[in-house]
């Protein structure tokens, strides 16, 4: 079977590009080209290019593989997105990314094309902990390995925001204005902390700079959401039936797609409203309820099923037991939240708990547990405090914690940047104050949750009930 590429014939039934590709030139320049952004960024901007045709292409960058990249180049910029639902998949080759870099090989490509006035936008997923984000000072954490070598080693980066400041000193130094920075990771107020981060790192470095960037830098928020499962051998045969051909990038997902994006651009951007993209003054609300009941729901969902031995989010959800427990926690976590303009919250959790019960999408309980350290505070512990405010009592959040708790005391090797500390607390445990080696971990629970004693006895309690299960 061959290789899927720009000279693939392609099955009527196929969803194709709906401009032409030989004309398309790089405006966006996306770093993280994983699984999330090709299977919903990009699918925005082919819609985008088919209703607007411009220099809108992207060249996508990721900062560590080189495997993704070789494929890209394999496949001409192309790959399948198969949207998986109980009424059947259909599968659409999308055509814009235009070229793929990898950091390892090519980081002075990268550079150069971020000092080119031809890249307008630059785009990044990376995951939360990519950025060196202190939660606590709300600025760079100076001991996060990439931040600490970029701001010893200006001109050389390696981790997102030392790309993003230097990218911007070449734009500084050649007359050029900046490039626009939309972050589309599960940050909160994200467009806000990039800014800050970036605008600290390059104080570092030059205060002209800094001031430069924060007089004339633009850096919307935005908020993301689809289900993007990792890829199996299972996803790359199920594309190859689809589309006759080879494809190493294929992507399932969920036919729901969602794009907040604060409207404020220095050059220009694609009409990714053709796509569905809706652009407000204000994401904050849209942001808050995805965090706090998608977000917050996936992570008591995966907890729950690593330690119960189920696989999928699907078969958490196949138990009642447990469904009413992601409805409950839901119920909790929406009296946090404002009125969110133009979404009926009762409507969105319903859809909520229909799109994690969907029988074809098999994203992992152990994918998302990962990083707890990096999801939680924004997920969970910013709701807890908000509604222990007002006089609720959090306990939903507290079974959350408990969960995570015993899933790392349980796990043997924990996918967290913080694992070291993690195990560190888990071997700690006092038998009358379980939680306590946890909470103490630094820059890590809110001073507020710290020291509310009955909410702490109801994680403890949570914690005996799990143990006694």
């Amino acid at each position: 079977m061959p290789r899927l590429s720009a000279s693939t014939p392609l099955p009527a039934h196929v969803m194709k590009p709906g401009y032409d590709r030989g004309s398309l030139k790089p405006g966006i320049l996306h770093i993280g080209v994983g699984a999330f952004h090709r299977a919903h960024q990009a699918v925005y901007t082919d819609a985008a290019l088919a209703k607007e045709f411009g220099d809108w292409g992207i060249v996508g960058v990721s900062l560590r593989s080189v495997d993704i990249v070789h494929d890209l180049r394999a496949q001409d910029g192309l790959y399948t997105v198969i949207a998986r639902s109980a009424a059947g998949d259909s599968a659409q080759v999308v055509g814009s990314v235009v070229r793929g870099l990898s950091g390892t090989e090519d980081r002075e490509d990268i550079l150069a094309l971020m000092a080119d006035p031809a890249i307008r936008v630059v785009t990044v997923t990376v995951t939360e902990k990519a950025y060196g984000y202190d939660p606590v000072s709300c600025g760079l954490d100076r001991n996060h390995p990439s931040v600490a070598a970029d701001l010893a080693g200006p001109g050389a980066p390696v981790g997102v925001i030392g790309y993003l400041v230097e990218g911007l000193s070449r734009r500084h130094a050649a007359g050029l204005p900046p490039f626009t920075v939309l972050c589309c990771d599960n940050l909160p107020t994200n467009g806000r902390i990039v800014r800050r981060l970036v605008i600290e790192m390059a104080g570092a470095h030059d205060p002209a700079l800094a001031n430069w960037i924060s007089g004339q830098g633009a850096f919307p928020c935005s908020m993301v959401d689809r289900i993007v499962p990792a890829a199996t051998e299972e996803t790359r045969a199920r594309a190859e039936r689809l589309i006759g051909a080879k494809d190493e990038l294929a992507l399932d997902t969920e036919p729901f797609m969602q794009w907040v994006i604060e409207d404020h651009f220095i050059s220009g951007r694609p009409k990714w409203e053709a796509g569905g993209a809706l652009f407000v003054a204000d994401v904050e609300p849209y942001e808050k309820m995805k965090l706090r009941l998608l977000n917050g729901s996936h992570s008591l969902i995966a907890y729950l099923g690593q330690l119960k031995g189920l696989e999928f989010v699907r078969d958490v959800m196949a138990v009642p037991e447990y469904r009413a427990l992601v409805r409950r926690h839901m119920q909790e976590a929406v009296k946090t939240l404002d009125p969110v303009p133009g979404i009926d919250l009762a409507g969105y959790m319903d859809q909520l708990i229909e799109r994690f019960e969907n029988p074809t999408i098999a994203h992992k309980t152990q994918q998302i547990a990962m990083d707890g350290t990096q999801k939680l505070p924004q997920r969970i512990l910013a709701g807890a405090v908000e509604t222990l405010a007002k006089g609720g009592d959090a306990s939903s959040a507290a079974y959350v914690i408990a969960l995570w708790i015993a899933y790392a005391r349980k796990t043997e090797e924990i996918n967290d940047p913080r694992a070291a500390e993690l195990k560190a607390a888990a071997a700690n445990m006092a038998a009358g104050d379980p939680s306590a080696s946890f909470l103490a971990i630094p820059r890590l629970f809110p001073q507020a949750l710290m020291e509310n004693s009955l909410w702490r006895a109801r994680v403890n309690a949570e914690l005996e009930k799990l143990n006694a299960g």
